[in-house]
């Protein structure tokens, strides 16, 4: 029987695209949210699936963990052997490159992977299978350390990183949504509905409750209309504070400053096809 180094990486070949801080956003949040997991866990390696025809999402990663767990490693994956090799000359202490895909080809089990603007291409039916195989792959809980488990980062984003929609899984399944921009762009909040990862876009929808959470975030920033002069941070927060009466929102100002809203997934997952 083949390894699982030796298998055919399963999934298929991105566009690749692309761009230095691209996925800065997601970075942060997963440092800020999850730095402390990050330094519990006695093999803190993490996984860049997917990094495109370039190396610079994963450089940035390892970059970024490590303000907040010095021991951290990143491997990128990529099921594009040509990209591998281009990745190849970046690789140093901490950082690797290796050929595979949905199956995470690793001798361990990561702590997270991030799976950024990789589902865009699937269908909405296939999204919850490659969740599945993905949480499988992620590192136990450990009691010990305090570790709590590993962690699953897929979402999307726009070519330079301003808005980024992402949902957060463990191994039990989905337990975010987060919803980040870059508030001098924003016109409203449901223009984030372009973002929305592939799980969650085709149910911006009436009667869906991601469509429904969009439409009263819209609400509660139009109402937050004279906050505006003290800068659209104070209006995203006044917003935030006014949605959080009604959603769960799980996270709070230090994060809503960054032009964040984190909520739980339950009230956001999809309902149950007819």
């Amino acid at each position: 029987m083949a390894s699982r180094t030796q298998s055919r990486p399963v999934g298929t070949v991105t566009r690749g695209t692309t761009n230095p801080n691209r996925l800065r956003r997601m970075d942060r949040w997963i440092a800020a949210a999850h730095g402390r997991q990050l330094r519990r866990a006695a093999d803190a390696v993490a996984v860049d699936l997917g990094y495109g025809a370039a190396p610079w999402t994963a450089v940035e990663l390892l970059q970024r963990l490590r303000t907040v767990a010095p021991h951290a490693r990143v491997v990128g994956i990529e099921i594009e052997p040509a990209r591998v090799a281009a990745a190849k000359p970046y690789e140093r202490e901490g950082l690797h490159f290796r050929h595979g895909g949905f199956e995470v080809p690793l001798p361990v089990r990561p702590v997270l992977i991030r799976a950024a603007n990789v589902l865009r291409q699937y269908d909405e039916e296939q999204v919850a299978a490659v969740w599945e195989r993905l949480c499988a792959r992620l590192a136990p809980a450990d009691a010990a350390s305090g570790f709590s488990g590993g962690l699953l980062v897929e979402g999307t984003c726009d070519e330079i990183g301003r808005r980024h929609v992402w949902v957060a899984l463990d191994t039990s399944g989905p337990r975010t949504v987060t919803f980040a921009t870059r508030l001098a762009s924003l016109d409203r909040p449901s223009d984030l509905a372009e973002r929305l990862p592939k799980a969650l876009i085709h149910r911006n929808v009436p009667g869906e409750p991601v469509h429904a959470f969009l439409r009263d975030f819209d609400r509660a920033w139009a109402a937050a209309a004279p906050y505006a002069s003290y800068g659209a941070r104070q209006r995203w927060i006044r917003a935030v504070r006014d949605i959080a009466a009604d959603w769960p929102v799980l996270d709070g100002v230090s994060r809503w400053r960054q032009g964040e809203v984190t909520v739980g997934w339950e009230a956001l997952a999809p309902r149950a096809s007819q």
